[in-house]
């Protein structure tokens, strides 16, 4: 009894002095932004907000600038699309909470649309994803700890950098070629390559190159990441939004050894981008992910509950039901404005049009030294639309100076104005080295 009075004044000596402690010491409100919200940064949002946008009010402001196929109002998504849709909310059946990785019947659904003998496919090797840009946040987060690097493309989607480095992942950049339409430069890729690092991302077709890699060159990637045992995050949301004459070619039914994730969604094919629908194939012939990727893809998708139930409910008439003639509709639309585009700009002096051959999209090169009123890109693209209206994304955003980003979607007599536009703008501003050379012997 004795020991058990002396515990009791012990405990209540204890008691007496803690309750000071556990008040709180602070003397006034310190509510501050995390690391990882300081550390994210959107490159084209910096580069934009940062530009003086003030189109000339005499003529209708023309946007190249934005990769929404939708913007314009000429390019619907086909009406099997929105009937499947109709039909998901009508049965009643999709207004719940579905797995964080998806139904198994919608993850079935993809599977099945992009299984091949090469390269087979399970519901279980589908994780559905809110858009393609979280499968390639999930892709990351399971791949990459804090102080790894990833190896991405230049010029390339912003959204690679602006994800890894919020998570303390280092970002290399490997140069594609213009000249060679777009095609990596291989060399350079394999000697950014060291022990940190954890991932290849590649992107094919391109955004912003609009380029599409031959099956050929392809192979040479995947050497590339077998030699140095690097898997690949495969960003292929652009997959099937390829010109006529042209073969869009899978990374993963290619590759003997090296595990693939492959990002894609219903974004552009399906021009749905604000249906938010996206998903990511597992392929790893070998089984050299294991078990702990697919589980830590299952634990990350975990974190929100997955993409909207009703598109899952919808995926697989939308997949299977679909017209091949829409797909050639759009298809066919990008390639003739990609054309005019190209045509128009390549007679432009001083500007050098790289010919897509898929994706939404043209880059732009531009001869800086023979515009002298403007430093750099940047200053190029807002004057273009401060004199002409015409607002193109400068190619820095893309970490890429001296070009410009194009985007085909808009309807053709916009395009063919807008690119009227551009031949005025350049016309006023160029000035030949010749000339300018003459000009000093004077």
């Amino acid at each position: 009894d004795g020991q058990y009075q002396n515990i009791c004044v012990l405990v209540r000596a204890h008691v007496s002095v803690n309750p000071a402690k556990l008040k709180s010491h602070r003397q006034r409100w310190n509510v501050r932004p995390s690391e990882m919200s300081k550390k994210t940064l959107n490159p084209i949002r910096a580069i934009v907000d940062g530009m003086k946008l003030t189109p000339n009010p005499e003529k209708p402001m023309i946007a190249l600038s934005i990769g929404d196929p939708t913007v314009f109002g000429n390019l619907p998504t086909d009406d099997t699309v929105l009937q499947a849709m109709k039909e998901a909310i009508d049965s009643h059946k999709y207004n719940g909470y579905a797995p964080s990785v998806g139904y198994q019947k919608s993850r079935e659904a993809v599977s099945n649309f992009y299984s091949c003998p090469e390269a087979p496919l399970e519901g279980k090797d589908v994780i559905l994803t809110s858009g393609c840009s979280q499968a390639i946040e999930l892709a990351i987060s399971v791949l990459c700890n804090p102080g790894d690097n990833i190896l991405v493309p230049r010029p390339g989607f912003s959204l690679y950098k602006t994800l890894a480095v919020s998570m303390g992942i280092q970002v290399k950049h490997y140069n594609l070629l213009p000249e060679k339409s777009w095609e990596i430069d291989l060399q350079h890729l394999e000697s950014l390559i060291d022990d940190k690092t954890a991932c290849l991302i590649v992107n094919n077709p391109s955004n912003p190159c609009g380029s599409v890699f031959t099956k050929d060159h392809q192979h040479k990637i995947l050497a590339v990441a077998s030699r140095n045992c690097i898997p690949i995050l495969a960003d292929e949301i652009y997959g099937d939004m390829v010109f006529p004459g042209c073969d869009f070619q899978p990374l993963a039914p290619l590759s003997s050894d090296v595990p693939i994730l492959s990002c894609g969604g219903l974004a552009k094919c399906w021009l749905v981008p604000g249906w938010r629908m996206g998903w990511i194939l597992i392929h790893d012939h070998n089984d050299i992910f294991g078990t702990g990727i697919r589980e830590g893809l299952v634990k990350l998708s975990q974190r929100i509950l997955g993409p909207c139930t009703v598109v899952q409910g919808a995926l697989e008439s939308i997949l299977n039901d679909t017209p091949p003639e829409f797909y050639q509709g759009t298809i066919s639309f990008l390639k003739s404005n990609s054309e005019i585009c190209f045509s128009e700009l390549s007679t432009v002096p001083g500007l050098n049009p790289v010919m897509p051959t898929g994706a939404m999209y043209i880059m732009v090169g531009i001869e800086m030294e023979h515009f002298p009123d403007f430093q750099n890109d940047v200053e190029f693209t807002e004057r273009l639309v401060t004199e002409q209206s015409v607002f193109c994304l400068p190619a820095t955003a893309f970490e890429y100076p001296d070009f410009f980003r194009i985007v085909v979607t808009v309807p053709e007599e916009m395009m063919i104005e807008a690119c009227i536009r551009i031949r005025e703008f350049c016309a006023r501003h160029y000035r030949p080295r010749s000339q300018d050379s003459h000009d000093l012997d004077q």
